[in-house]
């Protein structure tokens, strides 16, 4: 097992490394100490043959420019927050609203846009790197001075286990993820409207026109929305679901998980023979087909269009602060922040 590190750029000053982590397989993940984005996971498909599976640009200036999150960690609170304000303990907070009138994935500069520092890690079965951010108090309207730490191990059972962990001096809100779009058909060869996707859910979000919580909890059963069986994303791209229809004929919802405690997600693309699992111990899973990702620029070498990526964004509930009836996203002085997800990829020869 190896690192190896690359200049990247430079942002305010700083120089913007990309990581790359090697395991004894061959499996590849590259990320950066600029917002710990994952640029590149490179993994096998059923004939052996080792291909990028997620969205990313090959310059940093592209970052800069046209990201949509590609790879990042969103913080301090992913997902969008109505109104761009909440209060907390009879006190009145406002927020960038950078998604107006509301506020997105931590502000104009959240966690997704800053220099980390940086340590590596290495033992005899695991490497990875741990990024280290301090958020001041007050930075994009939060309360508290709040301290996180993200780390990325990588082993040689081709699993990506990211974990999360905050604590703060003041009480504040909390609720981080990251934003990778997979590609399981490798160097985006095709979209993903083919990925079946197949999780332990039997309601999710509603949403209201700006893409919030209305505090619904909507039943799945026979809807696009009931993955428990394993569904194609297409039977929701397609459908004329009024759920579906409003994100722009897609997902963009948070799904929620029957059962507490550590759950898994399968996503599958047959054509390749891929298949990724990813375990959680957070309570839903954001589900986002890239319905809005067409854009004037092009993804290493690929035009921009809609669905060439899908992104399983594992946190608690968006919103929560403004749903007494969600699992709150409050965290207190003295207490601490913690979730960890992974993501163990795999390939299935024919026949299988």
């Amino acid at each position: 097992m190896k690192i190896l590190d690359r200049i990247f750029g430079s942002y305010e000053g700083e120089t913007v490394t990309e990581y790359t982590l090697v395991n004894d397989y061959g499996m590849m993940v590259s990320c950066l100490n600029y917002g710990c984005v994952i640029t590149k996971i490179v993994v096998p498909d059923r004939q052996g043959n080792f291909e990028n599976v997620v969205l990313g640009f090959d310059t940093f200036e592209e970052y800069t420019e046209w990201s949509p999150y590609f790879g990042t960690v969103c913080g301090r609170v992913a997902g969008r927050i109505k109104g761009a304000s909440f209060e907390l303990d009879g006190q009145e907070y406002h927020l960038a609203d950078n998604d107006y009138p509301n506020h997105l994935h931590g502000g104009k500069k959240g966690f997704d846009s800053v220099i980390w520092k940086t340590e590596i890690i290495e033992d005899e079965n695991a490497i990875g790197l741990k990024f280290y951010y301090h958020s001041p108090d007050g930075e994009e309207g939060y309360p508290g001075n709040l301290d996180t730490t993200v780390t990325y191990i990588l082993n040689n059972k081709n699993e990506l286990e990211i974990s999360y962990e905050s604590n703060t001096d003041q009480k504040t809100l909390v609720n981080l993820t990251n934003h990778s779009y997979f590609n399981l058909s490798g160097n985006i060869k095709r979209d993903c409207s083919e990925h079946i996707l197949k999780l332990e859910s039997d309601r999710f979000l509603e949403l209201n026109d700006a893409l919030i919580p209305t505090g619904r909890l909507l039943d799945s059963k026979n809807t696009p929305f009931d993955f428990k069986h394993g569904r194609r994303l297409s039977s929701g791209l397609n459908s004329s679901y009024p759920q579906n229809v409003l994100v722009g004929n897609g997902y963009d919802h948070p799904l929620v998980f029957t059962k507490e405690g550590e759950n898994t997600i399968i996503l599958s693309d047959e054509e390749s023979g891929r298949s990724l699992f990813v375990t959680t111990d957070q309570p839903c899973v954001v589900l986002y087909t890239g319905n809005q990702l067409a854009g004037p620029f092009s993804i290493s070498g690929v035009r921009a269009e809609n669905y060439l990526g899908v992104c399983l964004e594992t946190q608690g509930f968006p919103d929560a602060i403004h749903h007494p009836e969600f699992p709150s996203v409050i965290l207190n002085p003295k207490e601490v922040y913690y979730s960890k997800t992974v993501y163990r990829f795999f390939a299935n020869t024919l026949g299988d």
